[in-house]
């Protein structure tokens, strides 16, 4: 950088005031102590600039003290370069450059590969300033994370072994990722097999005890092994158009990543109008390339350390989602600047194998372009602590397609004078869909709503499969999924 750029960049910064990666000190005659704590929380996090001589609430340049600026280098490369006081020590150059005649000092710090510590505390750079989270245990976890290329998703559990898992999901995603390739490489392996090729199975770094890590709960554990370890963990769709105060629709999703994705795509289709699309000489759903998109985002690359609940909502408007995250910048992404980063690796491979996601980097691309072919507009992608994607849809939700088969059912009863819910019912479900789902449909004919939990005893099936029986009949409108906590409530349509 030229003498002449610098003076430019300064000017800039200082125009724009302090921000999360500039911070403004007076220091006309020595360094102000807290110097050092912006150097620390700097380099932990995303890098910026400190410039000295400049005042903080009027950006009005003071000046550093001609006399005094050679010294106050030196102090500063003397004390970043002690470990007693920034451990690991890091190897900074200031600048000396005089602007309308007065001098300030400009110090670029940037990113670390490594976290840093000063006189033993941590720093960390937030819109606020740089705060000390040494004594947040879960804030410097995350920093570790971070600096050390190493993932929340990576926690091992040693003392849960596969029994925990759910073994009918992972033989699930074999045959989905066999259906994407011939002669794919999990076609011969047992589950284990696939799940130590995918990172999912690893070795505790403090005993030395292997087991099965996080990510491997999230993608195939059972719900009651996943609520063990994460309790916090749930995706909230909702579905809100008519009824702006509350919601017309809702689902609280605490399974495995491999249904969630499902169950979130299944949850778009049912309130997105589809808008068919030709690419090449193809027909394609505009809708499906998206909710593909942004729910691959939102379950793949969401910060499990956090205990903020995901969210994936349609208003009349606009689809958006937001989840928490470990931010590597700030403010909205642009397309042709943005610069990928991994955040769940093991995640995200096996999203990619089953055909959930694409390479690192694709999914802005391809919501960027599918979103301009289904509503005609611009989507935007927000990284912050909590990562925001809006897909504007320009009035496309509906509740509702054509009759549902409640309606179906009324207009069976006025034609036919029948009185009984569950006969006209028959009529709508084939034979074998009504006999798997009769006590269940008898139980809402007395009591109006039944829980997920009831279902799974009723019919003697998993979660997974009782959830498969009872979408049957919210795709059709006979029965709303509500959310609570830990369970999902069914309840009959008025």
């Amino acid at each position: 950088m030229t003498k002449q750029e610098m003076i430019n960049l300064i000017k800039t910064l200082i125009k724009t005031g302090e921000k999360i990666d500039v911070e403004f000190k007076e220091s006309k005659n020595d360094l102000n102590k807290d110097v050092y704590e912006s150097v620390c929380s700097f380099n932990n996090r995303d890098g910026g600039y400190i410039i000295l001589g400049v005042v903080d609430k009027t950006k009005e340049i003071c000046g550093v003290n001609p006399d005094k600026v050679d010294k106050m280098k030196k102090d500063f490369t003397t004390s970043i370069n002690n470990a007693n006081k920034i451990n690991p020590p890091i190897y900074l150059t200031p600048e000396d450059v005089t602007i309308d005649d007065k001098v300030v000092i400009f110090i670029r710090v940037p990113e670390g590969t490594q976290l840093r510590r000063l006189n033993g505390r941590i720093y960390d750079r937030t819109y606020e300033g740089d705060i000390d989270i040494t004594d947040n245990a879960e804030l410097v976890y995350k920093m570790y994370a971070r600096k050390q290329s190493t993932y929340f998703v990576n926690k091992v559990y040693p003392k849960l072994g596969l029994e925990f898992l759910d073994f009918d999901v992972i033989r699930r995603a074999k045959k989905m990722a066999m259906s994407r390739m011939d002669n794919h490489p999990w076609s011969d392996m047992s589950e284990e097999e696939i799940l130590r090729s995918s990172g999912l199975i690893l070795a505790d770094p403090e005993t030395g005890k292997e087991g099965i890590t996080l990510a491997a709960i999230l993608l195939f554990g059972k719900d009651s092994t996943i609520m063990s370890v994460l309790p916090q963990y749930k995706t909230d769709a909702i579905y809100r158009v008519k009824n702006m105060d509350r919601y017309d629709d809702r689902e609280v999703i605490i399974t495995n990543l491999v249904d969630s994705f499902r169950r979130l795509m299944d949850f778009g289709k049912k309130h997105l109008n589809d808008v068919f699309v030709t690419e090449g000489d193809q027909s394609i759903s505009a809708r499906d390339k998206i909710l593909r998109e942004v729910v691959s985002n939102i379950l793949a690359h969401r910060d499990y350390a956090n205990a903020y609940t995901a969210q994936f909502v349609i208003e009349r408007d606009k689809l958006y989602t937001k989840n928490s995250n470990l931010p590597h910048g700030h403010g909205e992404l642009e397309l042709n600047k943005f610069e990928p980063f991994p955040k769940n690796p093991p995640i995200s491979k096996v999203f990619r194998e089953i055909g959930y996601a694409d390479e690192l980097g694709s999914g802005m691309r391809n919501t960027n372009k599918y979103t301009k072919l289904y509503s005609g507009g611009v989507p935007k992608f927000v990284e912050e602590n909590v990562f925001q994607i809006e897909i504007p849809i320009s009035n496309v939700p509906e509740l509702k397609v054509g009759p549902t088969a409640a309606e179906v059912i009324l207009e069976k009863q006025k034609v036919n004078n029948e009185t009984s819910f569950e006969t006209s019912l028959k009529q709508v479900l084939k034979q074998k869909e009504y006999e798997k789902i009769e006590g269940v449909i008898k139980k809402l004919i007395s009591e109006k709503e039944v829980t997920i939990q009831e279902v799974m005893k009723i019919t003697g099936k998993s979660r997974t499969t009782a959830w498969r029986y009872m979408q049957k009949l919210v795709e059709c409108g006979v029965v709303m999924a509500d959310g609570r906590t830990n369970n999902i409530v069914y309840r009959l349509v008025d």
